[in-house]
C-alpha cells in the first residue's frame, strides 16, 4: 500500500476545519509521518493511523504548525511500546527544539528513538531496498529541509518473452536474481521500471531545492499557503502561492500535485487548483482537506 493520509491542512493558525499540519505517508511496510503539528496525536485516532505504523518521523523546520505535535506523538510511541527503532530527522540546527519537544514532560521511555538530523542539502539520511530518502534545502526564515524519497529502479518482466523462451514458474524468479538462465538474459524478457517518486515540501521560496524535490515525482506534496494575488505576502514570509505551486510541479514532469497549508484568510480553496492549472499543470491535482487519503500513482511504463 502506498498513499498519503493528511492529518492537518491548516497553515499558522488552525481553524473550525483545518487540523494544524501532520501527513502519514504509507510507503509498503514503512510509515513516515511528516510535520506533525498541534492535534496530530487525535487526527492519527481519526485517521485510523496507529503509533505502530510509524518508523519515520521527518520535520522540516522548527515553527509550531509543523513541529508541535511532535511531543504528543513521541510520548504516544513510547506509551504503546512499539516494538521497533523509530527514526527521527529534522534541521539540525534545531536540535535545541527538539529536545525540548521530546522531553516536554515526564513520561517512560519504553522505544529506541533513534536521532539523525539533517545537516547538509542533499543529505541522504536512508537507503533501504524499498527507497532511498534525501533532504534539500529550501528557503524559510528559519532553517527548513524538504524530503524526497525514491524507489530504486527496477525491470518489468515481459509475459509473452517469458512464454517464447521457456521461462516461467520458480525460473522467473532465479532470472531475475542471477540476471540469466540457461542462456536468457534478463534484459531479453524484460523492460525498464522507473522507481516511484514522492516529495514533501513545506515553508519555502522558489528556490533550487524545491525543483530539485520535485523533478519527475509521482506524488509531490507541496504548500501554498497564499494565492497568486498575495503574491507579496509570500514572498515577505518565505512561502509559495498556488500558481508558483504549479509552475514547479509543470516544469518539473509531477504526476499528482498536493496543494496544502494554506493561510486562514481564505474560505474557498478551489482558486487554489484553478491558480495550479493557470500556470501551466495539467496533471492531477488534489487541493488536501483534512483525513483525505491519497493513493501515490501506479507505476508508469
Amino acid at each position: 500500500m502506498r498513499e498519503l493520509i493528511v492529518l492537518g491542512t491548516a497553515s499558522q493558525v488552525p481553524t473550525r476545519h483545518r487540523n494544524h499540519n501532520g501527513y502519514v505517508l504509507r510507503w509498503d511496510g514503512h510509515g513516515l509521518l511528516f510535520d506533525p503539528g498541534e492535534g496530530s496525536q487525535r487526527q492519527m485516532l481519526r485517521a485510523g493511523v496507529a503509533a505502530h505504523d510509524l518508523d519515520r518521523l521527518c520535520v522540516t523546520h522548527f515553527h509550531g504548525d509543523h513541529s508541535l505535535g511532535l511531543a504528543g506523538v513521541v510520548q504516544r510511541i513510547n506509551l504503546d511500546r512499539v516494538p521497533h527503532p523509530v527514526t527521527a530527522h529534522f534541521p539540525a540546527s534545531g536540535q535545541r527544539f527538539f529536545d525540548r519537544l521530546r522531553y516536554a514532560t515526564a513520561y517512560r521511555e519504553t522505544v529506541h528513538l533513534v536521532v539523525e538530523p539533517v545537516h547538509e542539502d542533499g543529505q541522504v539520511l536512508a537507503r533501504t531496498p524499498e527507497f532511498t530518502l534525501v533532504a534539500r534545502e529550501l528557503s524559510h526564515p528559519v532553517h527548513s529541509f524538504g524530503y524526497r524519497l525514491v524507489e530504486p529502479d527496477s525491470r518489468r518482466m515481459l509475459p509473452r518473452l517469458l512464454a517464447e523462451r521457456g521461462i516461467r514458474g520458480p525460473d522467473i524468479g532465479l532470472l531475475q536474481r542471477a540476471g540469466e538462465l540457461r542462456g536468457v538474459s534478463l534484459e531479453s524478457v524484460s523492460e525498464p521500471r522507473r522507481g516511484q517518486r514522492f516529495a514533501f515540501v513545506m515553508d519555502t521560496r522558489l528556490c533550487d531545492g524545491v525543483f530539485a524535490l520535485a523533478e519527475g515525482c509521482d506524488m509531490l506534496v507541496i504548500e501554498s499557503t497564499f494565492t497568486d494575488e498575495d503574491h507579496a505576502l509570500a514572498r515577505d514570509h518565505g512561502h509559495l502561492t498556488a500558481g508558483q505551486a504549479g509552475r514547479v510541479a509543470a516544469e518539473s514532469g509531477v504526476r499528482h500535485l498536493v496543494l496544502t497549508h494554506f493561510s486562514q484568510r481564505y474560505t474557498d480553496t478551489t482558486v487554489f487548483a484553478e491558480q495550479a492549472v493557470a500556470a501551466g499543470f495539467t496533471g492531477e491535482i488534489t487541493v488536501a482537506e483534512d483525513l483525505l487519503r491519497v493513493p501515490v500513482p501506479p507505476r508508469g511504463h
